[in-house]
């Protein structure tokens, strides 16, 4: 009987172990973000990397799912004749979940697996190995640079995200479903809240910070050769997307609870 449940425990305490190693190299990382020395010179390198070139693919991503959320809520509020909640319920949709959720997944995507991919290298050539070796701390120099980056970016970009997928929203309700554009407009600022708005740039910044950390992390981790690489870079992607979406539901809770 206790050959049954084996596997299980195994895989459970394998989870739990995970989740403690990653809480503990998180802690390291805030230690070293907030204490000298600096490197500003990598984190703006960091700050481009993840923020500039990230913002095609939010925006993009931004527009549609704007886009097809007003369709959708025109859709469904046709059934009860409640056309007119479309631009205030895409807008709070857009800044309280669409816009953070799949601006940080879509940022995990492009950085999370590039970061680790990076950083395995580095560790496979023994370049960090170099680094110690110049009396230079990898988790200074690489590790803390791209973590602080990932937050004050992705709040950012969610930011962006948030404007252009409810100009989609807009542009969709003026141009397919005959909405008057002043009204639109109207109907969106006075149905959203200050808070709403705050809420998902605190989401932003969380998951910046996931994502940076997921990436470093698997990344220093990573096995050697092109395999290790490899698989750094598919768990640091998986484990960013998966905290991304238990913390959603955690800030969620946490902000808009009764």
């Amino acid at each position: 009987m206790i050959a049954v449940f084996a596997p299980i425990g195994r895989t459970v305490l394998g989870a739990l172990a995970a989740i403690g190693s990653l809480a503990i190299y998180a802690a390291s990382v805030l230690r070293h973000m907030i204490t000298p020395p600096f490197y500003p010179r990598a984190l703006l390198g960091a700050l481009y990397q993840i923020g500039w070139l990230s913002l095609p693919v939010v925006g993009l991503t931004a527009i549609f799912t704007g886009a097809a959320l007003a369709l959708q809520i025109y859709a469904g509020g046709a059934r009860f004749s409640a056309e007119a909640v479309v631009p205030s319920i895409v807008a709070i949709g857009m800044v309280r979940e669409l816009g953070p959720v799949l601006g940080g997944l879509m940022v995990a995507a492009r950085v999370a697996s590039s970061v680790a991919a990076e950083i395995g290298t580095m560790k496979v050539t023994e370049q960090i190995d170099a680094l110690v070796t110049l009396s230079t701390d990898p988790m200074k120099y690489l590790v803390a640079p791209r973590v602080l980056a990932a937050t004050l970016a992705v709040p950012l970009l969610v930011a962006v995200g948030d404007s252009i997928g409810i100009l989609g929203g807009y542009l969709v309700g003026v141009g397919r479903l005959d909405f008057n554009g002043a009204v639109y407009l109207k109907n969106t600022v006075d149905f959203l809240q200050q808070w709403d708005v705050v809420s998902g740039l605190l989401k932003g910044a969380a998951f910046g910070f996931l994502v940076a950390l997921c990436g470093c992390y698997f990344g220093m981790r990573s096995g050697r050769g092109a395999q290790g690489v490899g698989a750094a870079t598919k768990q640091a992607v998986v484990a960013a997307s998966v905290l991304i979406l238990a913390s959603n539901y955690l800030l969620t809770e946490l902000f808009f609870s009764a």
